[in-house]
């Protein structure tokens, strides 16, 4: 499994590093700038509002079926017959309260209309989730890889063509944005069903309302778990949108830090997504998971680390090349969001494992204390600080939900804490905050940069935090 995992590691992160960056801060920061912030703002807070409710879209079969695939490769057809009908179901329902909430807490037309086009957005994500869980259920990790990146490629080649070529990009709307998106899901969502249905073969889609009311009675939990991490942690626009004056700036301000989170987050997804069905299926046989748990952490949380030091101290200039507005407020929150990161990653590694031991209630009374002082703290901050405000409330509470998961983890498995991991870790932390501070004083920001990075990997190989012996010896095993 170590080996495995490293080989589809390395794969998922060199194909997302020539995609996904570019798509961030190639198509999306380039929108932003065309638009303004407040129209950019204006889609942000409807994007995540979008997201808030995909719950019902879902219900938790995703992450259960990923889970029980991985499991059992024969329950594929099976899975696949019900399901499917359920989707379909779920997704009529989804869009049909999803613009009724939107019309309900005062949307005006413009907004319900885009709204409408991005509900539709996150009915074929959900798909193409669906759709990919089987095929890493399978442990076909190689097509997946491809998958992740498809939709953000097509996309890429569309927004491209309207933003870059004169005659669109000087007519550019937002509008355009949301429309290109819809039609690369649309072609992902094929491709991906496509896959899937040559491995499963010929297929009769089923809509059994008794087994289908079971099957949502298992699922519930996810589902849940999936809701409450959704709102506290995407419900920062959408309270800043709603409670001020001009909300749809703070909004468009705030999506100009949150982008470079997200794009780190992306990777953090990487790293989910490969361990859940490793965990799940070793943990069936009985093997213990405490070396691709440690592993996994070292390898996501160590360049978390790094990236937050250097957020700390070159805020200013990394703002300042991305954005042509706001760059001042931009990098007053790009720092905190940044600290949000590295909890973030944490919960990426303990929140999969206590996922794939299925242990939902311990997770979702977490989430629900999570998602309890995201909303305190915005309504006390986001008056008062506006969207720096948000961007406390989002460290605060990553950081309540990572160390939540964290102390989970230990009390379930009996984990004995790594004290000397956790030695090694500040002290590597120390280190690059060290040369961080200390390169401040180099003319050019991007030599500076170079020499973090090196001094980074050399850091961890000399505190043992890399091992290039225990690597290579990775990816010599074969898997038993």
């Amino acid at each position: 499994m170590k080996k495995q995992f490293v080989i589809n590691l390395i794969l998922l992160v060199v194909l997302n590093l020539l995609i996904k960056p570019f798509w961030v801060f190639g198509i999306e920061r380039e929108v932003q700038n065309l638009v303004g912030a407040e129209q950019y703002g204006f889609y942000f807070s409807l994007f995540n509002f979008s997201i808030l409710m995909n719950m019902l879209l879902d219900m938790g079969i995703t992450n259960y079926n990923q889970r029980h695939i991985a499991r059992d490769h024969n329950r594929l057809k099976s899975a696949l017959s019900g399901f499917i009908g359920m989707k379909l179901m779920l997704s009529l329902v989804y869009v049909v309260f999803g613009f009724a909430a939107g019309y309900l807490i005062g949307y005006d037309w413009n907004q319900l209309y885009l709204l409408a086009f991005l509900l539709i957005n996150q009915v074929f994500i959900s798909f193409i989730q669906y759709w990919r869980s089987n095929i890493s259920g399978l442990h076909l990790f190689f097509t997946d890889s491809l998958l992740s990146v498809l939709d953000k490629s097509l996309m890429i080649i569309i927004c491209s063509i309207l933003l870059f070529i004169p005659s669109y990009r000087n007519q550019f709307e937002i509008e355009w944005f949301v429309y290109g998106q819809t039609i690369a899901y649309a072609v992902a969502w094929c491709v991906a069903a496509l896959v899937v249905l040559y491995h499963s073969g010929k297929l009769k889609i089923q809509l059994n309302w008794k087994e289908s009311i079971s099957t949502i009675r298992k699922t519930a939990p996810y589902a849940l778990l999936v809701l409450l991490m959704a709102l506290y942690n995407r419900i920062d626009s959408v309270m800043l949108e709603r409670m001020l004056p001009d909300g749809k700036a703070q909004a468009g301000i705030y999506a100009q830090s949150f982008r470079i989170l997200d794009a780190g987050a992306m990777f953090g997804v990487l790293f989910a997504g490969l361990l859940l069905p490793m965990f799940s299926r070793m943990l069936k046989k009985n093997e213990a998971v405490t070396d691709l748990l440690r592993l996994a952490s070292k390898l996501i949380i160590m360049p978390a680390l790094a990236v937050w030091c250097v957020s700390h101290f070159y805020s200013h200039p990394i703002s300042d090349l991305l954005y042509h507005n706001h760059v001042v407020e931009t990098s007053k929150l790009l720092p905190v969001l940044m600290g949000s990161f590295v909890f973030i990653c944490t919960s990426y590694i303990f929140g999969t494992l206590l996922t794939a031991n299925g242990s939902l209630k311990a997770l979702n009374q977490m989430a629900a204390a999570g998602l309890l002082l995201n909303i305190i703290l915005n309504w006390i901050f986001i008056p008062k600080m506006q969207a720096l405000g948000a961007a406390y409330t989002s460290f605060a509470t990553q950081g309540a939900t990572a160390i939540m998961q964290l102390f989970i983890a230990i009390r379930i498995f009996r984990f004995s804490i790594n004290w000397s991991l956790i030695v090694r870790l500040m002290v590597f932390t120390i280190l690059i905050f060290g040369i961080s501070y200390v390169t401040t004083s180099l003319e050019n920001w991007g030599y500076s940069l170079m020499v973090i990075i090196a001094s980074g990997l050399l850091f961890s190989f000399l505190l043992q935090l890399l091992n290039m012996k225990e690597l290579l010896s990775f990816l010599s095993k074969t898997e038993k």
